[in-house]
């Protein structure tokens, strides 16, 4: 696998496992998550070959604690 920065083309990271959440239409609303290595890659699901963000698990966890308790709500429409 090459080296994993954030920005990679998603394409890159062969053998990534993407996971799309079920509630998703299916077609334009959703990101995709894979493990990659400890990290955790971020994707948008219209360009599946476009940059991937790349997370650690804490990072990940930290940001999806805020999405919980509401930090975000007024920039969610």
């Amino acid at each position: 696998m090459p080296s994993i920065f954030n920005g990679i083309g998603a394409g890159e990271l062969r053998g990534a496992d993407w996971i799309k959440a079920s509630v998703s239409d299916g077609v334009n609303e959703c990101v995709e998550l894979a493990e990659v290595g400890e990290n955790i890659a971020v994707r948008n699901s219209r360009d599946p070959m476009g940059p991937a963000l790349i997370f650690t698990r804490r990072e990940l966890s930290a940001f999806m604690d805020g999405v919980l308790n509401g930090e975000f709500q007024k920039m969610i429409v």
